[in-house]
């Protein structure tokens, strides 16, 4: 792991001593899963599960918090089983789906979620239009639900059409009330107002929490960073960790620790875990 400055040192310490109070959130794609050119094969790094669960024992909570639907990243990541075995340490594993407008958690095993938000429906039957009148007709549309993402990965020269996709979706969608979530080669448009940022909020408030680490890879993650250095400021141990790629680097220079993708966040979590358990033993 690589600590931006001597103070994120100190907030790793601080949080190794406050590990049995603290709430550790974690992003799916680009975190806990590789970045893939089809986002139905980012199944979850195959360490996780186990990284995950020895943490669980030292820490007050572990929550996934993701863009994806819910259902979704519980296939992909295993997490049922993963929630099994973390319940065997006496602890839950969380889950907040397309930023928080689903929940799931190891002891209640429902997914909970509101109705597909006013206007999705409509913005994506104009959807496909607004594709090609600005060249990205070949874009690929994946459905969520509660939100519709749009990704430029697959097309030739993925970034221009990014950039030539991005101020189209968003005129469209706030001709209908809608909000724009700009991604790694993928614009999501969703209901405004749940964002990362609430679930950490409300996992912090709701599991009384003394510490709080998250982890995320882009621009999706923003709002959780900022509810997490707001906790820090509130007095809690925080610890802002950036999974970092070539594609995306928006996080680093608000980390306190930078690592590399899925491999170095389960590296910094294991230590994580090893060096709590020193301290309690």
């Amino acid at each position: 792991m690589e600590f931006t400055t001597a103070r994120g040192e100190q907030r790793y310490a601080a949080l190794v001593r406050a590990a049995a109070e603290t709430v550790v959130g974690l992003d799916f794609d680009g975190t806990l899963s590789p970045i893939v050119d089809d986002p139905a094969q980012a199944h979850i790094h195959p360490d996780a599960g186990r990284v995950l669960t020895d943490l669980a024992a030292q820490v007050r909570a572990v929550a996934v918090i993701t863009g994806r639907p819910a259902r979704q990243a519980l296939d992909l990541g295993g997490l049922e089983e993963v929630g099994n075995a973390i319940g065997e340490t006496g602890k839950d594993l969380y889950l907040f789906g397309q930023y928080g407008n689903e929940r799931w958690s190891s002891t209640h095993r429902r997914v909970i979620g509101p109705r597909p938000p006013a206007g999705l429906a409509t913005f994506e039957r104009e959807l496909p239009r607004a594709l090609r009148r600005v060249g990205a007709g070949d874009a690929w549309i994946e459905d969520k639900g509660l939100a519709v993402a749009v990704h430029t990965r697959r097309l030739p020269d993925a970034e221009a059409a990014f950039d030539r996709l991005l101020p189209a979706l968003r005129e469209l969608a706030a001709a209908h009330d809608l909000h724009v979530e700009p991604g790694k080669a993928v614009i999501e448009v969703r209901s405004p107002g749940v964002h990362k940022g609430q679930a950490v909020r409300t996992l912090a408030e709701e599991l009384d929490a003394g510490g709080f680490l998250f982890a995320g890879d882009d621009l999706g993650d923003l709002e959780a960073f900022d509810a997490v250095r707001e906790l820090g400021e509130a007095g809690l141990s925080t610890l802002l960790v950036c999974s970092s790629s070539e594609e995306e680097s928006a996080l680093i220079d608000l980390a306190d620790v930078v690592v590399k993708g899925p491999d170095g966040v389960l590296e910094l979590l294991e230590q994580l875990a090893d060096d709590a358990a020193s301290i309690r033993a």
